[in-house]
């Protein structure tokens, strides 16, 4: 239980880093390289959002005009 605690006052960064500290070199630099895919796909999902978003103002012209209002009823396939 005392860990426990003891963990909670611990910053996260600080628990990676007292779990990697005693890894053979070739394993901690495969964590370093985990980590490093984590954070690239945390700014990539943003990056992807923000571009639909972008998208999506620029495109509502095309999607939303009354020439366009006849494929709203068709069935897909």
């Amino acid at each position: 239980m005392q860990s426990k605690k003891r963990e909670s006052q611990v910053s996260i960064a600080e628990q990676i880093y007292q779990v990697a500290k005693p890894l053979p070199e070739p394993l901690a630099l495969e964590a370093l390289h985990f980590i490093e895919y984590l954070s690239h796909k945390a700014t990539d999902r943003v990056e992807i959002s923000d571009l639909a978003n972008a998208q999506e103002i620029v495109m509502k012209h095309v999607w939303d005009n009354q020439d366009d209002e006849v494929w709203n009823d068709v069935k897909a396939l």
